[in-house]
């Protein structure tokens, strides 16, 4: 079976979840994209990999990865998406040490977000996008604009905690007194333009 290289082409929300994120991987050569749903926090991995810009305070457990590979010279030289099975998708991280392979299971959420980070292609087979790749004319249809991702505001939108959202004011001043007595000032900060926004 013939491989075809992938790169990603945007993060959306799910429109099928609730809490999940669409991760929107195209061909390089041709017109199908691959659409994969994701948790929450393995789309921020990516968003912020790809935002180079961005650096969060403390590392990210796929950054740790990197940061651990890196130390005992392991590269991961490719990632293969390489079966479907009930919707899920299995991946495999494809790494190298000492010129020695190995090929390890991985989540394909979290061999994405690695991939990312080692700059590492992304395959699949072409009978998996034959059986989940779709058509997508994003220049042609200004309907589906919407599914192109701006990277920044990704980031922006999952960073921002969405369950405050969900709360009440009186548990808002409750959150930020909390997050203040525990000096976690980045969620003070976001729980105060919450609080902010409902008062304007």
């Amino acid at each position: 079976m013939s491989l075809v290289r992938l790169n990603i082409k945007g993060i959306s929300y799910s429109q099928t979840q609730s809490g999940a994120y669409a991760l929107v991987l195209s061909e390089v050569d041709g017109e199908r994209t691959l659409p994969i749903i994701i948790g929450a926090f393995e789309a921020q991995s990516i968003a912020i990999a790809l935002e180079k810009e961005i650096k969060p305070p403390r590392p990210l457990t796929h950054d740790l990865f990197k940061t651990f590979s890196d130390r005992f010279h392991i590269k991961v030289k490719q990632v293969i998406i390489h079966k479907l099975v009930d919707g899920v998708f299995y991946s495999s991280l494809i790494c190298e040490r000492d010129k020695i392979e190995e090929i390890i299971d991985a989540r394909t959420s979290d061999a994405i977000a690695l991939a990312t980070r080692f700059n590492a292609p992304i395959f699949t087979y072409e009978n998996i996008l034959d059986k989940a790749g779709i058509f997508l004319k994003i220049k042609e249809d200004p309907q589906l604009e919407k599914t192109k991702i701006e990277v920044e505001e990704m980031v922006a939108d999952i960073i921002e905690d969405s369950s405050l959202k969900d709360d009440s004011l009186q548990d808002l001043q409750k959150k930020l007194g909390e997050a203040v007595a525990n000096e976690d000032y980045e969620l003070a900060a976001k729980i105060r333009d919450e609080i902010s926004k409902r008062q304007s």
